[in-house]
């Protein structure tokens, strides 16, 4: 099977937000009146970013969630992308499971596929997504003031435990380790709470290379910084992983990345919006933290006392 031929079978599919679909040299995309595009790229690379024995159908959907994910960091309503993919050779079998996974997400949430590219190569994946928010109410990093209060989506520390597993460094019960692998394999982006969030948090982000790195991000570009409860983070997970030491869940739920919720800031006096819009969104949110203007980030215990354990983040390059 050739390049084209590939493309046809596994990726060809009727488009409505590009006037052209798939196969022209460019795709045309037009933001709605008032509408900023938003647009972001991410990288999977096998070994590096996601492991061989992945099932092709999860390895589709989280090539696309992980690309949502920033647009739900951004408040951006998805709408289309693009797919670079570099493959060793034609496997059917594995082009039937990805293509299948990767546009049961992008139907989820409306997103359609309007161009890209294949290649002969080590197996790697590259995704551009584009959406749309309206003018001057994209969510940034830039926004967090002091007194704010922390938020975060969700759990954080399932797909670092799953990872654990795999290293043979901790053991879980065979129900809590499927779960804990589900949302590594296959995280669910925030999109719909993104947008909820739109008006009412200050400054957001995706929680991709680990909470502390991430939250991190806020910080420098908001010029304050933070105390977080470690505690408060920790218990999100662990129900899910009894008998575990406080140090291994800690290091899991603040340093794990791969989790893909939202890290965001709003005021103490949004405090009823923002548990609003994760009921819009049926999401779960928890306040882990609040805002300081005196810059570094400190982490305490749920009784306040410094948490002395070191905490770390994903580097691509480390």
């Amino acid at each position: 099977m050739g390049e084209f031929d590939l493309i046809t079978r596994y990726f060809k599919r009727p488009a409505t937000r590009s006037p052209l679909g798939v196969g022209d040299d460019c795709a045309l995309l037009a933001p709605a009146p008032g509408m900023q595009l938003a647009v972001s790229s991410d990288m999977l690379v096998e070994g590096r970013h996601f492991l061989s024995t992945v099932e092709p159908a999860r390895l589709g959907h989280k090539a696309l969630a992980v690309n949502l994910s920033d647009l739900a960091a951004c408040g951006a309503k998805p709408l289309a992308f693009t797919l670079a993919l570099a493959l060793p050779g034609v496997d059917e079998h594995w082009l039937e499971g990805f293509s299948r996974g990767l546009f049961a997400l992008a139907d989820a949430h409306g997103c359609e596929l309007v161009g890209g590219d294949t290649t002969r190569g080590p197996l790697n994946i590259c995704i551009t997504v584009f959406g749309e928010v309206p003018a001057g109410a994209a969510l940034l990093r830039s926004g967090a003031r002091a007194s704010d209060d922390i938020w975060v989506s969700g759990t954080l520390g399932d797909a670092r435990l799953a990872l654990e597993v795999f290293r043979g460094t901790i053991a879980l019960s065979a129900e809590a380790f499927e779960s804990a692998r589900a949302r590594m394999e296959q995280p669910a982006p925030r999109v719909a709470l993104g947008q909820a969030l739109r008006g009412i948090a200050t400054s957001a982000v995706d929680v991709s290379d680990g909470l502390i790195g991430d939250l991190g991000h806020i910080l420098a570009a908001s010029r304050v910084g933070a105390t977080l409860d470690a505690d408060a983070t920790t218990a999100l997970i662990a129900a899910e992983a009894p008998g575990l030491s406080t140090e291994i869940l800690r290091t899991c739920a603040l340093s794990g990345g791969d989790d893909y919720e939202l890290v965001f800031t709003a005021p103490a006096s949004a405090r009823d919006a923002v548990e609003a819009a994760g009921s819009r969104s049926a999401t779960r949110v928890t306040r882990i933290g609040r805002i300081e203007a005196d810059a570094g980030l400190r982490i305490v215990d749920a009784a306040g006392a410094p948490v002395s354990q070191r905490f770390g983040s994903f580097d691509h390059f480390v």
